[in-house]
């Protein structure tokens, strides 16, 4: 036994005396399984730093020691996960003393997560835009303590910026939005749901200078209307998702303005805009006939069979749609179905509080959705589980058919 290990010390000792570190990096990189990467660290201290100085992402628990340590290992890390679970958050979790150990320790970092990190200040947030200039990415959503002074140092000094995440921090305001169009011109992705001081006029500056943005999510803040969502799509041509749930001054000219400019649209949220009516809705599916992928406009009451007809009839690639609560919608809609070539791509449809839909609508539906995952008819008199099993409907095999609410929904349509 000893003779056996004495010879596995001598390989590893030649192994060590004839490869290079560059060789052994080459090595690591190929290393596909996990497993495999971290078998590679224990063959000895040698291997176990070059594993570690390769290291680009790491997701850990905050605290300034642990950080110190993590900084001294992982040299050439690149992405950072602190987020704290809702449901499993630690005290105090992450803190601005946190943040300035990794504005010293992580210079090369380029992605953060930082969400729901309630404790961190404007000051740790100064920290970081001073020190982190390659930072690209950067999530500091439900960080409510944060305003405008904080961001504004990540805005100002980080200009490879791409993307940001401030949802639901509230203290945000236009501000912010005119030092990003100053500063950030390769910003593509946008998250303010709940920053409800935000204004078509911030959206106006912001798209003087960031016109790459492709995900715009301003859902819930309730200031923006058409001016600002119009100046957006006329910037931002390259615009992919638009998220506008209970943005209730949004209407059909905004839409309009969509279908002439945005073209490669692909997931549009309208949810609660209660002044879109069928005409910009047409004109939408129109222009967007090839891209668009996910539509929610639940709560919009002016859309009827009409509009929809046309989107199931034009939008081939549409994945999941949501029409909850728009009551003038019926059986007639579906029938556009028939009309096509080809199955529809549909695989996610919320009908829910859709008094006219009736069982022979389902039925309709299910000739031509064969992909179909998950169906929503919750609060449809007409169409209830009693009423589909008497007309001897069938669903496709792996379809969630939600009757009664018992079943969770997909996380698609936000």
């Amino acid at each position: 036994m000893a003779k056996h290990e004495n010879s596995d010390e001598l390989s590893k000792d030649w192994i060590n005396q004839i490869l290079t570190d560059d060789e052994l990096r080459v090595i690591l990189l190929k290393l596909q399984n996990n497993k495999d990467k971290e078998g590679f660290g224990l063959v000895c201290k040698r291997w176990l730093h070059l594993q570690s100085t390769e290291r680009r992402k790491l997701c850990a628990r905050a605290g300034p020691l642990i950080l110190q340590k993590m900084a001294a290992r992982f040299t050439r890390l690149v992405e950072l996960d602190l987020s704290q679970s809702v449901s499993r958050s630690f005290y105090p979790g992450v803190t601005d003393i946190d943040l300035a150990v990794i504005a010293a320790g992580f210079s090369w970092l380029q992605v953060l997560s930082l969400r729901n990190c309630k404790g961190i200040t404007d000051a740790g947030m100064v920290a970081l835009g001073n020190d982190l200039t390659c930072l690209q990415s950067l999530d500091v959503s439900y960080c409510r303590k944060l305003t405008d002074k904080g961001l504004t140092a990540i805005a100002e000094n980080c200009g490879r910026l791409r993307s940001l995440h401030l949802l639901g921090c509230k203290y945000i305001t236009d501000g912010l939005l005119t030092v990003l169009s100053k500063n950030c011109h390769n910003l593509e992705v946008l998250g303010l749901e709940g920053c409800i001081n935000i204004t078509d006029s911030g959206l106006t500056s912001l798209a003087d200078g960031c016109q790459r943005i492709k995900v715009l999510d301003v859902n819930k803040c309730s200031n923006i209307g058409d001016i600002g969502v119009t100046t957006v799509s006329k910037a931002c041509t390259s615009l992919r998702t638009l998220k506008l749930l209970d943005c209730y001054k949004v209407g059909d000219n905004s839409i309009f303005s969509l279908a002439h400019y945005c073209k490669n649209l692909e997931t549009l949220v309208i949810g609660g805009c209660r002044n879109i009516s069928n005409e910009s809705i047409k004109s939408l599916a129109s222009a967007c006939h090839n891209s668009l992928k996910n539509l929610r406009m639940d709560w919009c009451l002016n859309i009827s069979d009409s509009s929809l007809s046309c989107i199931l009839s034009k939008c081939k690639n549409l994945e999941a749609l949501d029409i909850g609560c728009c009551e003038e919608v019926s059986d007639t809609a579906f029938q556009a179905l028939r009309s096509g070539s080809q199955d529809s791509a549909l695989k996610i449809l919320k009908i829910s509080n859709c008094q006219k839909i009736t069982v022979l609508g389902i039925g309709i539906l299910l000739e031509s959705c064969k992909m179909l995952e998950y169906l929503d008819v919750r609060c449809c008199p007409h169409a209830t589980k009693v009423g589909c099993e008497q007309a001897g409907l069938r669903f496709p095999e792996f379809c969630k058919v939600n009757f009664t609410g018992s079943l969770s929904e997909p996380d698609v349509v936000i």
